[in-house]
């Protein structure tokens, strides 16, 4: 099939990778010139403007936004929904608010479908685990798309009306959240603990057979082995936060206690406010680990 991806930064520009290597075409468009030219390079067929893209697709268009979270996204639906009618179909593989993605999916002339998309930048070779929301119909004209850009026919699934892809997206980073806290506190208390541990070589242990094995483990053993067990100059700092703020949001709407996953929430809040602890450290290394984040040093 066909497929127009607008937004090739590092998530956009595995989905361009991932739909070539499986035989698919591919048209492509960034801001960036140079991020058009990569893509190109690739295979894609490369766009000069979202008007050019537009022309270059086929009656029944199929359309991957992988721009940023936000106004970027309705900017961008604003140029293409004069262009778009009820046989295409327009995917969001960003980090969008579910409410938005209802808002959105209504207001479209096109099938909109909200594509929560977990794995970052370090599931280019294996592949997205994606969560997507809309009209059936849409979903299972993208599925030979779905099939490539995740981890096969197991990595992605309908999980209901507009909005659903997103909103289980977003629950997904609150637990995300929650489970790197509690590395982060596990690791803490024995690095502070009784004993003088290589904390990668524990790491290694857990990960292989122990209850809590996992890839946010690899990580841990990852930022070990490249930091050392005091994680080095990693700063006390946790930037993001909006798709937890948003998961706890919910949880309060919904009188669901979510105790762990607000505490998280808390402490990544908290170390913008003082450079002390050992798990958040860990925390900022790991989102280096799964989305290439950039590490806050100290100084």
């Amino acid at each position: 099939m066909q497929l127009g991806v607008i937004g090739l930064g590092r998530m956009g520009q595995i989905v361009v990778d991932r739909t070539l290597e499986a035989g698919h075409d591919v048209v492509a468009f960034d801001l960036d010139a140079e991020a058009v030219a990569t893509a190109a390079d690739a295979g894609a067929t490369a766009a000069d403007s979202l008007e050019d893209l537009l022309e270059r697709l086929g009656d029944e268009k199929r359309i991957w936004l992988m721009v940023p979270a936000g106004k970027a996204v309705d900017v961008t639906l604003e140029e293409l929904e004069p262009h778009l009618d009820s046989d295409d179909v327009v995917i969001d593989g960003g980090n969008s608010y579910f409410e938005d993605s209802v808002r959105r999916a209504e207001a479209c002339p096109a099938a909109y479908l909200d594509c929560g998309t977990s794995g970052g930048p370090a599931s280019a070779e294996f592949g997205f685990s994606l969560m997507v929301g809309g009209p059936e119909w849409a979903y299972e004209e993208c599925v030979p798309v779905f099939d490539v850009v995740a981890t096969g026919p197991d990595g992605h699934e309908r999980m209901g009306p507009a909005g659903s892809g997103h909103y289980v997206k977003m629950i997904h980073n609150g637990v995300e959240y929650a489970l790197m806290q509690t590395y982060g506190e596990g690791f803490e208390l024995l690095h502070e603990g009784r004993y003088d541990l290589d904390l990668e070589n524990v790491a290694s242990v857990w990960n292989n057979g122990a209850v809590i094995r996992s890839w946010l483990l690899e990580l841990c053993e990852e930022a070990f082995r490249e930091e050392g067990s005091d994680l080095g100059d990693v700063a006390d700092r946790i930037e993001g936060g909006s798709t937890g703020t948003w998961t706890v949001q919910e949880a309060l709407e919904q009188e669901v206690p979510l105790p762990l996953i607000y505490t998280a929430l808390s402490e990544r809040f908290g170390s913008r406010a003082d450079d002390g602890r050992f798990s958040r450290r860990l925390a900022n290394r790991l989102r280096y680990g799964f989305g290439r984040h950039e590490v806050p040093r100290r100084e």
